[in-house]
C-alpha cells in the first residue's frame, strides 16, 4: 500500500468490546472479516528512542531462527523488512544491504537496536467493501498485552487501525466518522510501543541524556544541586549495564557525561557542600572519570575511521586494514581493564558512598556559605564569571599559544555549558538561547582541535605495535598520511577559533550576560 494513502490508529476505550465493535461496524458497513492471527512480536528501538522521535515503529517477528525486522513510519503503511540475524542487538553494520538498512542508518548512526518490550497479539483483519464488492478500506482490530519478565501477561489497550484505499477517500471519511462519532473511539493517546514499554516498567522516552529537573528561582542552592546531581546520578546507573554488555558505545559516552556534570555541579556550586565530604567526592567522581577515559578515546578514534579513510587515496585503504585491527585489539583491551573496574569493589563502594552522599544530611547551613542563598542568586554570579574568565582568556590566545590553553577554554566552556544547562531555564529563553548557540559554536572548534590533538598522538603511539603486525611496515607508510590529516584537522580548527570567539565574546553578548546574570 503506498505511504501517502491516509490512516488512522484508535484506542477501544474500556466498556467497548472488540466483538462487539465488529458486529456494530458489520450493521453500517460491509465488512468482511478475515480469520483471527495469533502473533507474538518484539518491539525494537535504541536505547534514547531514537525511532520513536523519528516517528518510526520497528518490530521483530517470529522465531529467532528466522526473525525479521517490520519497520513501519505510520499505521497501515507498507512495511519494510529485512531478516534479523542472530543478535543480542543490531547495529547498522549487522543489518543486511536493502531500503530497511538505508532508512534506519542516519536516524540510528552508532547506536544500537535493542529488544525492548515484548508483546503478544491477536490480530483480526477486516475489509469494508462498496456494492462492486471492492475492498475500499482495510482495518486491523488488535488485542495485546505484554509479556513481562516473570511471565505475567499484562493486557494492553485493543486498537483499530485504519487504512483508505487508493481511489476511495469518501468510503473512508464515512467510516472514521462513525468511528468516532457513534462508536466513542479516540485517536490512540500513545503508541503500543510505549504502552508495552511503560508495561513492562521501563521509560516509553527512553534513557535520558538531560537533566529534566524543575527548578525555582528562590529555591536553595543545595537542595537545586543536590535535585541535579540525584538525576545526573540516575544516568550514570541507567548506562552502567549497556556500558558493562557493551550494546553501543553511546552508553559509555553519556555515561562519562552524567559523571562530568556531576563535577561541574560539585565544583561551580562547592560552597552549598560541607568542605571536606565534597573533596571526597569531587576525587571519587574524578576517579571514574579516570577509568573510563581509555576506553571512550579508542571508542573516538575508531568512529571516526570512516572520516579519517576519506582523506586516504581509496588506493591505499587496504594498507591501513592493521592500523584499524590494532585500535579494535587495543579497544578490547581497554574494555576488559573497564569492566573489572566497574564490577570490582572499589567502583562499587564508591558510587554507594556517592549516593549515601547525596542522600544524605549535608550539616549545618553555617559551615555551606552557599547553601540557603537562591539558587537563581548564586547560578547567575557563577555564570557571569566563568563567562568572564572565558572572556579574558580567550583573548589572550593568539597564533603563538599553546594547544593547552585552547584546551583549557574548553574546559571552562564545558562548565559554563553545563551551568546553563542545569540552570538556564531561570531566565528568559532569549537571553539564554543565543548564549548557548554561541557557546557552542566555540566548543565545536575547540572540541575538534582537541580531538585531532589526541588522535594524532595516540596514532603515533601505535607505530611501535604497528611495525611487528603483518601488513605493519606498509602501513606505517600510510599513517603519516592520516596524521598529516589530523594535524591538518586540527590547524582548521584554531584558524576557525578567532571568528567563533568573536561571536561569543561580543559587546552586545557581554552586556547581556552581564545585565541578565550579574
Amino acid at each position: 500500500m503506498p505511504l501517502d494513502v491516509p490512516s488512522y490508529a484508535f484506542a477501544l476505550p474500556d466498556g467497548v468490546d472488540p466483538p462487539a465493535l465488529v458486529s456494530f461496524l458489520g450493521t453500517r458497513f460491509d465488512v468482511v472479516s478475515e480469520a483471527a492471527e495469533p502473533l507474538t512480536v518484539t518491539v525494537v528501538d535504541t536505547a534514547d528512542r531514537r525511532l520513536r522521535e523519528a516517528g518510526v515503529d520497528l518490530s521483530l517477528h517470529g522465531s529467532r531462527a528466522a526473525a525479521t525486522l517490520v519497520m513501519r513510519e505510520q499505521a497501515g503503511s507498507a512495511p519494510l523488512t529485512a531478516p534479523a540475524g542472530r543478535h543480542r542487538r543490531w547495529l547498522v553494520e549487522d543489518l543486511p544491504d536493502g531500503p530497511l538498512r538505508d532508512h534506519l542508518a542516519p536516524i540510528v548512526e552508532m547506536r544500537a537496536l535493542l529488544p525492548l518490550a515484548r508483546v503478544r497479539a491477536e490480530v483480526q483483519p477486516l475489509q469494508v467493501r462498496n456494492s462492486d464488492r471492492k475492498t475500499v478500506v482495510r482495518l486491523r482490530l488488535t488485542t495485546h498485552a505484554a509479556l513481562v519478565d516473570d511471565g505475567e501477561a499484562v493486557p494492553l489497550t485493543p486498537r483499530l487501525e485504519v487504512a483508505g484505499v487508493l481511489g476511495y477517500p469518501r468510503p473512508l471519511d464515512r467510516l472514521v466518522m462513525v468511528l468516532t462519532t457513534e462508536s466513542g473511539l479516540a485517536d490512540a493517546p500513545a503508541s503500543l510501543a510505549d504502552e508495552a514499554i511503560a508495561a513492562a516498567g521501563g521509560d516509553p522516552e527512553g534513557i535520558r541524556s538531560k537533566v529534566r529537573v524543575t527548578l525555582r528561582p528562590d529555591q536553595r542552592t543545595d537542595k537545586a544541586a543536590v535535585a541535579v546531581l540525584r538525576d545526573l546520578a540516575g544516568m550514570v546507573e541507567a548506562n552502567l549495564p549497556g556500558t558493562l554488555a557493551d550494546l553501543d558505545t553511546e552508553f559509555l559516552h553519556d555515561l562519562r557525561v552524567a559523571v562530568r556534570r556531576s563535577r561541574s555541579v560539585l565544583r561551580e556550586l562547592s560552597d552549598a557542600f560541607p568542605a571536606e565530604p565534597l573533596a571526597r567526592q569531587r576525587e571519587a567522581l574524578k576517579w571514574i572519570q579516570s577509568i573510563t577515559g581509555p576506553t571512550r578515546d579508542l571508542d573516538v578514534q575508531l568512529l571516526d575511521w570512516g572520516h579519517l579513510l576519506a582523506g586516504v587515496p581509496a588506493e591505499r585503504h587496504a594498507a591501513l586494514a592493521p592500523v584499524h585491527t590494532l585500535l579494535e585489539r587495543h579497544r578490547s583491551s581497554a574494555l576488559r581493564t573497564l569492566t573489572r573496574e566497574l564490577r570490582g569493589s572499589k567502583f562499587t563502594g564508591t558510587w554507594a558512598a556517592y549516593r549515601a552522599f547525596l542522600d544524605g544530611r549535608l550539616g549545618p547551613a553555617r559551615d555551606r556559605p552557599d547553601a540557603k542563598r537562591p539558587i537563581a542568586e548564586v547560578a547567575g554570579g557563577r555564570i557571569a564569571k566563568v563567562y568572564k574568565r572565558m572572556v579574558k582568556a580567550g583573548r589572550a590566545i593568539d597564533d603563538s599559544s599553546p594547544p593547552d590553553d585552547l584546551h583549557d577554554l574548553r574546559k571552562r566552556g564545558k562548565e559554563l555549558r553545563y551551568l546553563l544547562e542545569f540552570f538556564g531555564g531561570l531566565w528568559p529563553t532569549d537571553v539564554v538561547k543565543p548564549m548557548v548557540k554561541s557557546l557552542k559554536g566555540l566548543q565545536d572548534v575547540l572540541g575538534t582541535h582537541q580531538d585531532r590533538e589526541v588522535q594524532a598522538h595516540n596514532m603515533r603511539d601505535l607505530a611501535d605495535d604497528l611495525a611487528g603486525e603483518v601488513g605493519g611496515p606498509e602501513a606505517l607508510l600510510v599513517l603519516g598520511v592520516l596524521i598529516d590529516q589530523l594535524e591538518a584537522e586540527q590547524h582548521a580548527a584554531r584558524a576557525g577559533f578567532a571568528e567563533r570567539f568573536a561571536a561569543f565574546a561580543s559587546d552586545d553578548q557581554r552586556k547581556l550576560v552581564a545585565r541578565t546574570f550579574s
